[in-house]
């Protein structure tokens, strides 16, 4: 009994067509048998897959074929155009004794790609890619002709990352259009496109883009067989990719970088790193990457060399006060008040006379206070988002200081260490910066200025230990290297940069 109540949870087995070396996957010399196979069990209830019959007119006689095609991917010109019409009249003068196999006619259909297949199993994914597929009677094999045309966004700038001087074009959810726009900042025969096929069910193409001259072979090797070795139904963004290739899960440190911005995957390919288009998603997967690079913007390079120094100086002055900043002042506020001169130890004191909890609970309470406004702003719509953000922040503050729940201090010292988060030009970092804060102020507030000492040095070791792809985290400053630390903390004049990539891939065993 129990057997038959398990049989009825049991998934279906289905007939696996997909099997290449199996003869059901090949194509039959039968156009109602191919179609019929089709129909039945491989594009059954797919209501937006169109068949189109049509007879091919020879001088002494007809033949029978059949279009398919999926409403909506298609560019319907095309079909009518470069398809059909050259089906019905092309062939008028040419004897059917003479057409021996079915790749003779794409001779006469001026469509840039065709392709033959002689089996079932990359029908489905050529059909939902955009191609339309010609059966003809009496052969066993097929013609995937490219009419893709359906609809994309508009390249437009990069609505996350922002440049004052630079190019304002962006990538969208277009992988050919997103490879094209690198092909056209590149035009060097040296940069190669592998394009992979990654998702059991969505076979989402992924692009590997590097230039063959710079980038390490064994690190391209390595990449490309964890992509091929990765077993997931669909991948629909770059996140999925990066979460399979890191190779630690659970640091807070992001161990690939990714963009919206052509001119800096040009940039990365040029020191000989990779770049991973996803179709379907506007940003590019960059590896490897080094705690130095998160805090490299264009703007740096696009800028004259003082200034470009000032920024990045100043994202790192940043990067130090939005970690320590709270932690600095718990420390102070509870082991360290004798450091204070008397003046603000005496202000300090007034704005928390009539807070009832320690410093502890007031960084706290406001970092949670912070973050419920940073994640309401970013689900709201963007007009409305930007609203609750500023107005929310201003009156939460105001009232928790007039009631006594927090000290005038420090929300001014939650509001700076909020605003210091964003310098960091690259947003993914900014959720690490939020996460060291939480040791810092345990610590803290447990030890003192000792406890910030011990839970720095912990970080740092967590950094030294860190690796992207085998690439030391912490390159050029550990493991050293003297001509590129110059470029790592600030940046040189173009003219004194090296012209091809330098780097220590010392490669640590996995």
């Amino acid at each position: 009994m129990f057997r038959k109540i398990g049989k009825l949870f049991t998934p279906r087995k289905t007939q696996n067509f997909y099997n290449k070396t199996s003869k059901k996957n090949k194509l039959t010399a039968d156009l109602v048998t191919n179609l019929n196979t089709l129909k039945e069990n491989i594009l059954f209830d797919c209501n937006d897959v169109k068949y189109k019959d049509l007879y091919i007119n020879f001088s002494d006689g007809q033949l029978k074929g059949t279009l398919i095609f999926v409403d909506g991917l298609v560019e319907s010109e095309i079909i009518n155009r470069d398809i059909i019409n050259p089906l019905l009249t092309k062939f008028i003068h040419f004897p059917l004794s003479r057409l021996k196999t079915v790749s003779q006619l794409q001779y006469y259909i001026p469509v840039d790609e065709v392709e033959s297949l002689d089996t079932f199993s990359d029908i489905p994914r050529r059909l939902f890619s955009g191609d339309s597929i010609l059966l003809v009677d009496t052969f066993n094999s097929t013609l995937v002709l490219n009419t893709k045309g359906f609809s994309d966004r508009g390249i437009e700038e990069s609505k996350n990352e922002h440049i004052i001087r630079g190019p304002k074009d962006s990538f969208i959810e277009n992988i050919r259009t997103n490879t094209s726009l690198i092909r056209r900042k590149l035009k060097d025969p040296n940069l190669k496109i592998k394009e992979l096929s990654i998702g059991e069910r969505s076979k989402t193409t992924v692009a590997v883009l590097y230039i063959d001259d710079l980038v390490h072979k064994d690190f391209l090797n390595s990449t490309i067989e964890r992509l091929n070795n990765i077993k997931i139904n669909g991948i629909f963004e770059t996140a999925y990719l990066e979460q399979y290739l890191e190779n630690n899960p659970y640091s807070i440190f992001p161990q690939m970088q990714t963009t919206e911005r052509p001119d800096k995957v040009c940039s990365y390919l040029l020191e000989g790193k990779i770049a991973i288009f996803v179709d379907g998603s506007p940003n590019c997967l960059l590896l490897p990457v080094t705690l130095s690079q998160l805090f490299q913007s264009p703007d740096d390079y696009y800028e004259r060399v003082l200034y470009g120094n000032f920024l990045r100086i100043v994202r790192y002055i940043g990067f130090f006060v939005t970690t320590t900043l709270p932690a600095f002042y718990v420390s102070l506020t509870t082991f360290h008040q004798d450091v204070l001169p008397l003046n603000l130890a005496i202000t300090i004191a007034k704005s928390r006379a009539e807070v009832p909890y320690p410093p502890l609970i007031e960084v706290l309470l406001m970092e949670i206070a912070i973050e419920f406004l940073r994640e309401a702003s970013a689900r709201l719509p963007s007009s409305i988002g930007q609203t609750i953000g500023i107005v929310g922040a201003i009156i939460l503050g105001d009232a928790a200081v007039k009631a006594g729940l927090v000290s005038s201090v420090m929300v001014i010292v939650v509001a700076t260490t909020a605003i210091g988060a964003y310098i960091v030009p690259y947003y993914s970092a900014t959720y690490a910066l939020r996460f060291i804060r939480i040791p810092l102020i345990l610590a803290a507030s447990a030890f003192g200025a000792f406890g910030m000492v011990m839970a720095w040095c912990w970080i740092l070791a967590h950094l030294c230990r860190l690796s992207s792809f085998g690439h030391p985290y912490l390159f050029p400053l550990s493991p050293s290297d003297p001509s590129l630390v110059t470029d790592a903390v600030t940046r040189k004049p173009l003219y004194n940069q090296q012209t091809s990539p330098k780097t220590k891939r010392k490669r640590r065993a996995k």
